[in-house]
């Protein structure tokens, strides 16, 4: 299952060239994921209070296919790739919405850590459930 998050292209995305600067594909990426978990009923902020561990960026894998202009509406999607005990990669696209035509696309690997000491820790079986339904 994908989840999908609609984004705006702003000014603020573009490069001097008038097209998304590649970077901020990835935080349109990190919204996308922050949205999803949002939906599943998760937060963030809520789980770091009541675990004590918070999820960080470890490997990123990006591939660009087309350009994304100022006002252009997109649409972000995000969906679990796999699991692990103390790791998730998520498969992430960018597209243009109305024509579906793939813009960027890539996988994140996320771990799951203690917040204080940053070392690895399982994620919260409340999380993979929520992530597998």
């Amino acid at each position: 299952m994908s989840f999908s998050f609609p984004v705006r292209v702003y000014w603020e995305d573009t490069d001097a060239g008038g097209i998304v600067f590649y970077a901020n594909y990835l935080k349109f990426f990190e919204r996308a994921r922050t949205e999803w978990l949002r939906a599943l009923g998760i937060s963030q902020s809520s789980l770091r209070e009541s675990t004590g561990g918070i999820f960080v960026v470890g490997d990123t894998a990006v591939k660009y296919h087309a350009p994304a202009r100022l006002d252009d509406e997109l649409i972000v999607t995000a969906r679990l790739q796999d699991t692990g005990r103390a790791s998730l990669i998520i498969a992430q696209q960018a597209t243009h919405k109305g024509s579906d035509k793939l813009l960027c696309e890539g996988t994140i690997r996320i771990g799951w850590v203690d917040a204080q000491s940053m070392r690895p820790a399982r994620i919260p079986p409340i999380i993979l459930e929520a992530l597998k339904q």
